[in-house]
């Protein structure tokens, strides 16, 4: 399952525009919807995101194939974001509904992490890339 360039930005671009409507409706008071509904055009993208790392990693995984190159390693790297990303909207839109009192810092956890994880991939990409 390869997507063009085209075809990826397309997709990105929608599911961020249908986000972002779905939000000012909402704060804008004009959509009475629960904020679990407001969030499903990012969980739908993501969705297709970790099915596609999947696909990816399991194609990897193959007979064949170098398990131990740093493209598997990245694909393993790019679905972890992806489930702390997940796991951010959610409890973000559980707080937001009041279905747990959780305290925002722990809401903010899994971004922070991924925040870190990205700047950690960026340091070691720049730092490969010198030595090169």
């Amino acid at each position: 399952m390869r997507m063009s360039l085209a075809q990826r930005v397309l997709m990105t671009w929608l599911f961020t525009l249908l986000f972002l409507i779905v939000l000012v409706l909402k704060l804008d008071d004009k959509a009475p919807w629960n904020w679990i509904l407001i969030f499903i055009p990012l969980w739908i993208f993501d969705t297709i995101l970790l099915m596609m790392s999947i696909v990816k990693i399991i194609g990897r995984c193959k007979s064949g194939y170098d398990r131990n190159s740093n493209n598997l390693k990245k694909e393993i790297w790019y679905f972890c974001a992806m489930l702390l990303k997940l796991s951010f909207l959610l409890a973000l839109s559980a707080r937001l509904e009041h279905f747990s009192q959780m305290k925002l810092t722990f809401v903010f956890i899994p971004l922070w992490l991924l925040l870190i994880g990205a700047v950690g991939d960026l340091l070691y990409n720049m730092y490969s890339m010198r030595q090169d």
